[in-house]
């Protein structure tokens, strides 16, 4: 069984999460630019197995897509053609960014800290990561 990695998918930052090869623990792997993420995603899929890629899905209140989302269709395009056997599902990320803030706020990291958007990015994963295998019992 492969691992499971998932993506908060940004213009400028992707924070990356996966799971453990057992899938029960979601924990956060990486923040990478964008510009650089389907070389990183080359590099680590070639070194690790990962069965499935969960990829946030932004929708505003309204339930529309978010202004972020035609750059995601593109980039899981070019991910389908590049990794065919890659099955790609999408997760809700409503109010992950927020979550992520408060999470690092009861943490007790320092508001200095707290300014690095990477590491909000990569917590927003591990949510998004954490909903899909709470939704699927996994």
């Amino acid at each position: 069984m492969g691992r499971i990695l998932a993506m908060d998918f940004g213009e400028k930052r992707t924070g990356l999460a996966v799971t453990d090869p057992l899938r029960i623990i979601a924990s956060g792997l990486e923040t990478v630019a964008t510009e650089d993420l389907m070389a990183y995603l080359e590099s680590y899929l070639s070194a690790e197995t990962v069965d499935l890629l969960v990829i946030g899905q932004p929708r505003r209140m309204d339930n529309t897509p978010s202004q972020v989302e035609p750059a995601i269709l593109a980039f899981i395009t070019r991910l389908e053609k590049r990794f065919p056997g890659l099955e790609i599902v999408r997760e809700d990320e409503r109010f992950t960014s927020k979550m992520a803030a408060r999470s690092l706020v009861a943490g007790g990291m320092k508001k200095k800290k707290r300014r690095d958007k990477s590491v909000l990015d990569k917590v927003s994963a591990t949510l998004i990561l954490q909903s899909y295998l709470s939704r699927n019992n996994l």
